[in-house]
């Protein structure tokens, strides 16, 4: 696939299948093809929103750049993304995936930057405005699921926004990957691991595969699999490696499988990155069972992270 406009080569793979299959190989081409463009188109806007002059932007322009600095999941870069939603959204006050993307900005800033009240009550707000005015958007029902199941532990509002999330796209590698995280909290890992896998094949490269890997890594942790869980958060770290989530996740999981060196190792970059972090407040953060909250609780006091 080639850009019109530049000639720049977008995208290309190799599909291989016999003649006795060709209905279902024609159903992964489509499925695969789907999945793995639609992050690629976005990067190539991304770089085309890029050089333009900021002060000639519109709504879609100001989302666009504020991607990057979204898809970091970082107090200090969800701030720089939050510069450039709101601009789209005092633009167009019913973009409803800029809605969604301020919401997951404040979530950032409140479970990564002191749990203030006024972030995670913003939070809400936009997810709110995006599951109202984005329901024929995936990527702002995927987006408001994600905080409705996280700040408002309405699990039965978040699934069914993430299931017509997938019916109105079904290769956003986006949902699934938020999906992954909100039913490993809500006890549900074998959908979780199905939801993260299927996630990282419909896009490996995507900019957000990180909440594919974090969510498999927290289904794996709460099944019991912590080599597996640890696996899955050194993926996710070579993913996002400035995201504080998966060397923490990484940390629990290799203590709570007895490599304690190398969780204090993972627990020395947690504070690097985060370094106000307590396992008291991460533990307020994530809404799962009490059991669930313990088994977190205990590998991160095994790595040495403070309380």
């Amino acid at each position: 696939m080639l850009e019109a406009e530049s000639g720049a080569h977008l995208w290309a793979d190799r599909f291989e299948g016999s003649l006795e299959d060709v209905f279902d190989l024609q159903d992964r081409i489509a499925f695969g093809v789907a999945g793995v463009i639609e992050p690629t188109l976005r990067h190539a806007e991304i770089e085309r929103a890029r050089r333009k002059r900021p002060d000639n932007l519109e709504a879609y322009d100001l989302y666009l750049r504020a991607l990057p600095f979204a898809f970091i999941g970082m107090p200090e870069t969800a701030q720089k993304a939050l510069d450039l939603l709101d601009k789209a959204v005092a633009i167009e006050p019913e973009y409803g995936a800029a809605h969604g993307f301020i919401a997951f900005c404040h979530e950032n800033r409140y479970l990564r930057g002191g749990l203030a009240t006024e972030e995670r009550l913003a939070a809400l707000s936009h997810a709110r405005i995006a599951l109202a005015t984005g329901g024929d958007d995936a990527t702002a029902l995927a987006l408001a699921a994600f905080i409705v199941g996280i700040f408002e532990h309405d699990y039965e509002t978040a699934l069914n926004a993430f299931d017509k999330a997938f019916s109105l796209n079904p290769s956003s590698a986006l949902a699934f990957g938020l999906s992954s995280i909100i039913r490993a909290w809500n006890g549900d890992s074998a959908t979780a691991i199905e939801h993260a896998e299927l996630a990282l094949r419909l896009s490996p490269f995507d900019p957000m595969s990180f909440n594919a890997y974090n969510g498999l890594a927290y289904a794996q942790f709460f099944a019991g699999r912590c080599d597996e869980a640890a696996s899955a958060a050194s993926m996710a770290t070579q993913a996002n490696p400035r995201f504080s989530i998966p060397w923490i996740l990484r940390a629990a999981a290799l203590a709570q499988a007895g490599r304690i060196a190398d969780a204090k190792a993972s627990a020395q970059r947690v504070l690097d990155l985060q370094p106000s972090f307590t396992v008291s407040s991460f533990l307020a953060g994530n809404f799962t069972s009490e059991e669930r909250l313990a088994m977190l609780g205990d590998g991160l006091r095994q790595a040495g992270l403070p309380e």
